[in-house]
């Protein structure tokens, strides 16, 4: 949202049959095997779920039994420009390459590829790593006048041959030859089919919205001002935000790593292949919509509704989702390298007066589609920090949390969120979980975390927070710093919550085995029936 405007290889209710099936086949699984007793808890104390899926793929158990490489992170960040770098793809299938551009001040440096995931607490594994390949200081950023689009035009220092190398989402570690730096760069080993698996899409036209690389994004510029913000943006860039990880950190890897230790058939990709493919979604299970996925192509919204409607469930673990229209161009590197958007400029944008749709807000004229009507939840606002205030307890994707009506969690709603809104085109039946009160600027609303079903069998569930992902990390007391104050109580009950999701997700249609029972009424009062889709 723009923050100027609102809105070396190495016990349940359901009595009929479609809670039985759901929570019933659950309940007969074996426990889960190791970890300590609060761990079992945390991820419902249940074995993997596995739907087999079609054809080959990626074997999530195997993968994490493999050992773990806790020495991934970065521990010396060094100065600006001291190492840096970018991939030329942002995705790639196992056994291609892909170049990549570094800059560095050193003499040399060496690329160690981490896939990420669970791996016993690790949370990423070494795959690959680079001999030591000569250094080379690069140009500085150059901005293009028209656009206020910054760019790193770098040569290519590097050849990644990724023979070998597992489906998912990985960090590649840039080390300075002197010691003295570390950086990360972010690449997908997307899955050649999403057949009967949960597909892990990560946001990446959105980590480049908000990436500061260079002094411009798609929110401000050289002054400060949302006027001097670039109305496009570019993946020939590194990522200045975390070490160069993008929003990967805080809003993704939490969640891949509680996903891979439940041991669920998993398929990767980005934004970007979702909307490129139109048949890659076939016969996925669940399409997993992380902390915070706010820019989509019209394309990538068209594929993930007809998923949705043909039975692919959808996990929406953040707020702000689908809320930005953006298009996809080629680049001087390759195909769809930028991301436009031009927002309230969008009738200066060359590519609308040839005839494209606007690249704005969603919901917003000259061609309106508000996101509620795919998600069943819109975006309310920013900035919030509040209690996330459980209504409906005896839910079964609330199963395990011992959470009772009322009970609340503080900083749990934060710092955008979501509500349902009937004013705005709504699927139903669409039931309630949580019914949280928030003030953001003045204005008295709440965020709602809300189940949806849907003629097609599927089913849909939004947080209606964009801290759940942080919180799924959250421990100890809280109301420090780490965490936004998030302790360890918000951290069981969205590793639980979440933990139910997915392993009801990934068995299928679930709108089918538990539809969901509107409640909007109760919430919204009259209201509630104004709407429809």
């Amino acid at each position: 949202m723009d923050r100027t405007d609102g809105p070396s290889r190495t016990g349940d209710h359901r009595k009929g049959p479609g809670r039985r099936t759901v929570l019933g086949f659950a309940a007969a699984l074996a426990p889960w095997p190791g970890g300590t007793a609060a761990a079992r808890a945390d991820t419902g104390g249940q074995a993997p779920v596995h739907r087999a899926p079609t054809g080959c793929g990626l074997d999530v158990v195997a993968e994490n039994s493999l050992p773990g490489s806790p020495d991934w992170r970065i521990t010396r960040a060094g100065p600006a420009r001291a190492v840096e770098g970018f991939a030329e793809r942002v995705s790639v299938c196992s056994g291609e390459s892909f170049g990549l551009r570094v800059s560095t001040t050193a003499a040399s440096y060496t690329v160690s590829a981490y896939r990420m995931g669970w791996y016993g607490g690790a949370r990423a594994r070494l795959v690959w790593r680079s001999p030591a390949l000569p250094g080379v200081l690069q140009p500085k950023a150059r901005l293009d006048p028209a656009t206020r689009m910054v760019r790193a035009d770098w040569r290519r220092t590097a050849n990644v041959d990724t023979s070998g190398w597992p489906e998912g989402s990985y960090l590649l570690r840039l080390d300075a030859g002197d010691g003295r730096a570390q950086r990360f760069v972010p690449v997908t080993v997307r899955s050649p089919s999403a057949d009967g698996r949960t597909v892990v899409v990560n946001s990446v036209a959105t980590w480049q919205a908000y990436n500061q690389w260079g002094g411009t994004d798609l929110y401000k510029g050289a002054t400060g001002k949302h006027g001097s913000r670039s109305l496009q943006v570019t993946f020939d860039r590194p990522y200045r935000n975390r070490n160069g990880a993008g929003q990967f950190m805080v809003f993704e890897a939490p969640v891949i790593a509680l996903a891979e230790r439940l041991g669920l058939p998993l398929a990767y990709a980005t934004g970007v292949d979702v909307a490129r493919d139109p048949e890659f979604l076939k016969g996925a299970a669940c399409l997993l919509s992380l902390g915070h996925d706010e820019y989509w192509s019209p394309e990538q919204r068209r594929h993930v509704t007809r998923a949705r409607d043909t039975g692919t469930n959808l996990a929406v673990l953040g707020a702000n989702c689908c809320y930005r229209r953006v298009r996809f161009e080629d680049s001087p590197v390759g195909p769809d390298r930028v991301v436009v958007c031009y927002k309230d400029d969008y009738a200066q944008d060359p590519g609308y007066r040839r005839g494209a749709p606007p690249t704005n807000d969603f919901r917003r004229a000259p061609a309106p589609d508000p996101e509620s009507s795919l998600l069943g939840v819109i975006y309310d606002g920013y900035p919030v920090d509040a209690p996330y205030v459980v209504t409906h307890p005896e839910h079964w994707l609330l199963a395990g949390t011992g959470a009772r009506a009322g009970d609340s969690f503080p900083h749990l709603v934060g710092v955008e969120f979501d509500r349902v809104n009937p004013a705005f085109p709504t699927p139903r039946p669409v039931e309630v979980l949580a019914h949280s009160p928030v003030v953001c600027k003045g204005r008295a609303s709440y965020a709602d975390t809300a189940y949806v079903s849907l003629p097609g069998g599927a089913a849909v569930f939004a947080t209606g927070t964009m801290r759940w992902v942080e919180a799924l990390d959250a421990s100890g007391p809280g109301g420090g710093r780490s965490n936004h104050g998030l302790d360890a109580r918000a951290g069981h009950f969205t590793r639980t919550v979440t933990a139910n999701v997915l392993r009801a997700f990934a068995r299928g249609p679930a709108g089918l085995a538990a539809p969901a029972r509107d409640n909007l009424a109760t919430h919204y009062g009259d209201t509630a029936t104004a709407s429809g889709a």
